[in-house]
């Protein structure tokens, strides 16, 4: 009888996690485009990934790359792309895995992600100024210094090539179809997004739009949408983590003029860290001042100010902080 209850109470629990999963799945529904402008689809190994088009077509384009963490997807520049477009040709891609592009149940690495921003700017910009957010700075960087991709220009909003070491049972857990489902819807829950934009995407709590926290919810619940964050709790999409990769060593040896954007009051990449990086690599550094992880979303008013009015239109100042008060 003991036996027979034991089972019976398992594999209810399993049904019922089951059924939670599926629908939270159908809750989320299907994902709308959040920027202006006009989408497109780009085809890449099999993988149909979605981006927008903003701007004059004459003007220099300009690559906008999410960072990479549950939700993400290029709704993260949603409050700056209608003003670069007034002077860029603005592209802004869902990366493989994330927003409205597809998410096949790959093992998504660091390779991949800097291989796809290669071929992906190669073949739909030209010569691109890119905004790169976070973990994706690096693997923009990583991009640019095989056989020095034609950048134009880096702008790297607070970025690293380490988030929480390599722990590839993580992944293997999270890919798991019932516990691993479960255990990312958790992770992926509305007060775990919040939290996540509370404690490190913005310095004030009451700036993090309801909206965002939505969108992101609703990404962060599509078919195949655990896979790559998967990867990244795992520490398996470090650059790092696929070759011998050094932030600072290949920042130094790019050839591309490179501008680091920082919050003041970054906890998760600490100020410190951009000024370590811009003294070793001798670029320039942007400091915002009452931001953290997001200064684009949270100011970005200046953050397009600085960006079109000084940083792209003026000559290099290696080194200078950019304070910025609202």
């Amino acid at each position: 009888m003991k036996a027979r209850t034991v089972l019976g109470a398992a594999l209810g629990t399993v049904g019922a996690a089951v059924l939670g999963n599926r629908l939270l799945t159908r809750r989320a529904g299907d994902l709308e485009n959040p920027l202006v402008g006009v989408e497109r689809t780009y085809r890449w190994r099999g993988i149909e990934t979605a981006y927008t088009v903003a701007g004059d077509p004459n003007d220099p384009d300009m690559l906008l790359l999410h960072g990479i963490y549950t939700g993400a997807s290029s709704h993260e520049f949603e409050p700056v792309v209608e003003q670069l477009a007034e002077d860029y040709h603005v592209i802004a891609v869902d990366l493989p895995g994330f927003g409205r592009s597809e998410r096949p149940p790959l093992v998504y690495s660091s390779t991949l992600y800097a291989e796809f921003i290669r071929d992906f700017a190669a073949d739909v910009t030209d010569e691109p100024i890119v905004v790169s957010s976070s973990l994706t700075g690096a693997l923009a960087v990583d991009a640019a210094g095989e056989d020095e991709s034609e950048f134009d220009h880096l702008v790297l909003i607070c970025p690293t090539d380490e988030t929480t070491g390599q722990r590839p049972w993580v992944r293997t857990l999270l890919r798991t179809p019932i516990v691993g489902t479960t255990l990312y819807n958790l992770l992926a829950s509305k007060p775990s997004i919040r939290y996540f934009y509370d404690r490190d995407g913005y310095y004030d709590s009451d700036r993090i739009d309801a909206e965002e926290v939505r969108y992101a919810w609703d990404s962060a619940h599509q078919p195949g949408a655990r896979y790559a964050p998967a990867s990244f709790a795992a520490g398996m999409l470090d650059p790092g983590a696929d070759s011998a990769f050094d932030l600072k060593t290949e920042l130094a040896a790019l050839e591309t003029p490179t501008t680091l954007v920082w919050g003041r009051d970054a906890e998760l990449v600490p100020l410190r860290e951009g000024r370590d990086l811009a003294e070793a690599a001798d670029t320039d550094l942007v400091v915002i001042d009452y931001a953290t992880q997001l200064p684009h979303a949270e100011h970005p008013d200046k953050f397009v100010e600085y960006l079109t009015a000084e940083l792209l239109h003026a000559g290099p100042s290696a080194g200078r902080d950019g304070n910025f008060d609202e």
